[in-house]
């Protein structure tokens, strides 16, 4: 199983997720405020208010996405200088 050891809410709704086999990837939730579970993160500061679970993250809200989904529907990336910003 892949873990997330970091990751980062961007202000275009987009994550940065690093795991932990050094690979990285943005995931967009753009397309997901549609449904119900994830409506509430339209609000940027509910977006913003992430939880690193490890094995999947999750909002207040309860809405959650699991590593796997991260990863294989993540775009890779190339790891930034902003990587700092990243949040365990």
């Amino acid at each position: 199983m892949r873990k997330i050891t970091a990751i980062c809410a961007n202000d275009d709704w987009t994550l940065d997720i690093s795991f932990d086999d050094g690979a990285n990837r943005r995931f967009d939730v753009k397309p997901l405020l549609e449904y119900e579970a994830f409506a509430s993160l339209s609000q940027l500061s509910a977006f913003k208010a992430i939880h690193n679970g490890g094995y999947f993250i999750e909002w207040v809200s309860d809405a959650d996405l699991s590593a796997d989904t991260l990863y294989l529907d993540g775009v890779p990336i190339e790891k930034s200088n902003d990587s700092e910003n990243m949040a365990i």
